[in-house]
């Protein structure tokens, strides 16, 4: 997880710990999960959804992290987007 500071917003990124360094690829379309944008620190469930929460801008990858925020309400299931059967979310807060 990585939470970043940008214009009066927080952004945190999430990712299952077993997708850091790979790339995903459906079509023309490609998705490298690095270590420097989602590999900061490790946390449990209840500290990402406490980030989560207060974030203004959240990106997620993976099926245990996008389950996390779909499960406590934060997002819709119809807001995930799959690429190489890996789901992805996108949360904006305005």
């Amino acid at each position: 997880m990585r939470s970043l500071p940008w214009k009066n917003t927080v952004q945190v990124s999430v990712c299952d710990s077993d997708l850091l360094g790979k790339t995903l690829k459906e079509g023309s379309l490609q998705m490298h999960i690095s270590t420097d944008y989602f590999g900061g620190q490790m946390v449990g469930e209840e500290d990402a959804l406490k980030m989560i929460r207060e974030s203004s801008v959240v990106n997620l990858a993976g099926e245990r992290s996008v389950s996390m925020a779909v499960s406590n309400r934060l997002a819709s299931q119809k807001a995930v987007r799959m690429i190489q059967g890996v789901p992805f979310l996108m949360i904006y807060k305005f």
